[in-house]
């Protein structure tokens, strides 16, 4: 479980950084600088202190799942037999070493993990299921949901919280 951490400092210039490259994290320094106003300097510099901070984490592509044959998104609610540390814990090891878990978070209300699993089809994930799921430890039940379509996903982080207060 994670605690919430207070956000390093920064300033308009760094929130300005970070929303220019959740847009388009392909574009050159010199043209992120452009966008921000400032050189291509100290837009480098902040760039990679963002990333020594661990604010900015990686760069990658966004795929769309459905043009490499991922048509089913499902949503499992995952109950566990037992709720102690060392369970929770092996289970949550076996679940981040399965690639068609694309997001797992430990829960409150009904449930320990709510998953969200992406396959080629509904034979896929049945047989996923019962192959795959149900043959991890402290596993005791499932609950389904299916995507029926998306109506948003992939989008930027909010960061208005993050901006300096007019004063």
């Amino acid at each position: 479980m994670t605690r919430s951490v207070s956000p390093p400092s920064l300033d308009r210039y760094d929130v300005a950084i970070l929303e220019a490259l959740q847009r388009d994290a392909r574009q050159s320094n010199a043209e992120l600088a452009a966008r921000i106003g400032l050189s291509p300097a100290p837009t480098w510099r902040r760039v990679r202190r963002l990333e020594e901070l661990g604010v900015i984490t990686g760069y990658r592509a966004e795929i769309d799942r459905r043009k490499i044959g991922l048509g089913v998104l499902a949503f499992v609610r995952v109950d566990t037999e037992r709720d102690n540390g060392e369970a929770i814990h092996a289970l949550e090891d076996a679940i981040r070493g399965l690639p068609e878990v694309i997001a797992c978070h430990y829960i409150s209300g009904a449930g320990t993990f709510e998953l969200q699993v992406l396959v080629t089809d509904l034979d896929a994930y049945s047989r996923w299921t019962r192959d795959t799921l149900f043959g991890l430890p402290n596993v005791k039940d499932l609950h389904t949901s299916f995507s029926l379509g998306e109506v948003k996903s992939g989008a930027a982080l909010p960061l208005e919280h993050l901006r300096p207060v007019a004063r």
